[in-house]
């Protein structure tokens, strides 16, 4: 998807919120993927520079998007996102939940409070608030469609420690299916994307700079290349626009291949 060009405005009239929207990543990547495609958008993010980042280039293509900065683990913060969002543009079509934060650390140094309880926190605490918050303004709208991140780390380990990461996207997985199956009688659809390793700011520096990790990754894709944001923002579309109005309680792996090996 490059940058400034608009597509074929599949979303237009629908307003979505993105959670994580700050800086290069899946988030910025799902958030300005709907933009182009024609939707309302805020983008939520607990770094407000971050935030602006993504707001910037939103706005240099003529998007209409709005920034909101949060810090989603506060229930009441997740609220407001969400009045924020049907005040601003008029309801809620469509959430998309990037935000999260991990710790990693193999079960010898596994510590209860440290690695276990904030890995929880950030990623199935983080999704769960936004979908609650988001749930009354769908119903209000007669439907809605949302998006929440697992990952190929729920179906296969990793060769380091990633004890609670791996048990919080199996925990994605089973609860948005059950949001699939709770959001049916109201027109609530929820999936899941699952994508391998993905190149944002948070993983770069990684792949820059420690010898073998890049080489490591790639030998569990059958695709000779590393994942986009702009690969997982495809699939987001997908998901948030009436093309996919029959497909709920389902999980798509943006992996290159990885867990098909």
């Amino acid at each position: 998807m490059e940058s400034g060009v608009h597509m074929s405005e599949r979303l237009r009239g629908k307003v979505a919120v993105v959670t994580g929207a700050g800086g290069m990543g899946i988030g910025q990547g799902c958030a300005l993927a709907l933009a182009r495609e024609g939707a309302a958008v805020v983008g939520c993010d607990i770094d407000q520079k971050l935030a602006e980042e993504t707001l910037a280039l939103a706005k240099a293509e003529g998007l209409t998007y709005e920034s909101f900065v949060a810090d989603l683990t506060e229930p009441s913060a997740n609220d407001r996102l969400m009045a924020f969002a049907a005040e601003r543009f008029g309801g809620l079509d469509i959430l998309v939940t990037a935000a999260a934060f991990v710790e990693f650390a193999g079960v010898d140094d596994f510590d209860y409070e440290k690695h276990w309880k904030r890995t929880l926190q950030g990623e199935l605490d983080l999704v769960f608030l936004s979908c609650k918050a988001a749930w009354p303004h769908m119903k209000a709208r007669g439907g809605g469609s949302i998006i929440n991140f697992a990952s190929a780390n729920a179906y296969m380990s990793m060769p380091f420690g990633a004890l609670a990461h791996c048990a919080t996207k199996g925990g994605v997985l089973a609860m948005t299916r059950q949001l699939a199956m709770e959001g049916a009688a109201h027109h609530i659809r929820a999936n899941t994307i699952s994508p391998a390793l993905i190149v944002s700011k948070h993983t770069k520096e990684r792949l820059d700079n420690e010898p073998g990790f890049k080489a490591l990754v790639l030998q569990s894709i059958m695709l000779d290349r590393l994942g986009t944001p702009e690969d997982i923002g495809y699939c987001a579309v997908y998901l948030a626009s009436d093309e996919s109005g029959w497909v709920t309680g389902a999980d798509f792996r943006v992996d290159g291949g990885a867990t098909a090996m």
